[in-house]
């Protein structure tokens, strides 16, 4: 029988731990203080890892502080929708042949979800 403390998140629970922690922020974080406000049982370094795998999928920016970083949200990124929406981008980007990513992506839509793309793309989605 295993423990909890064995048991793996689901993909993606951490990130969005460590991202809800610096979107609640005031200031950028460092991997210590963001390991103090997830108030779980986590290494520091785990948390350094999590954060460093953000910064490489550019979901957070760093800045430079003692021998560390410390940690902020990127531009983009600054609620769960702006995450959300650079997924999608980056899902995208994988494929060569965006017209039929896209062309299948709008086929799956519901009529619901496909009015709204539509009123958003009449508005210039903004």
């Amino acid at each position: 029988m295993r423990d909890a403390k064995d048991e793996r998140r689901p993909a993606g629970e951490l990130e969005a731990s460590v991202m809800a922690v610096l979107w609640a922020a005031d200031a950028p974080r460092t991997p210590g203080q963001v390991q103090q406000s997830l108030g779980v049982d986590l290494a520091r370094t785990t948390v350094t890892t999590i954060l460093t795998r953000l910064h490489e999928k550019g979901v957070v920016d760093r800045q430079r502080q003692g021998r560390g970083y410390a940690y902020s949200p990127a531009r983009d990124v600054q609620d769960a929708h702006g995450l959300t929406a650079r997924r999608m981008h980056s899902e995208l980007d994988r494929d060569s042949d965006r017209g039929t990513v896209l062309a299948r992506f709008v086929a799956q839509l519901s009529p619901d979800d496909e009015r709204v793309l539509r009123d958003l793309l009449e508005s210039d989605g903004r």
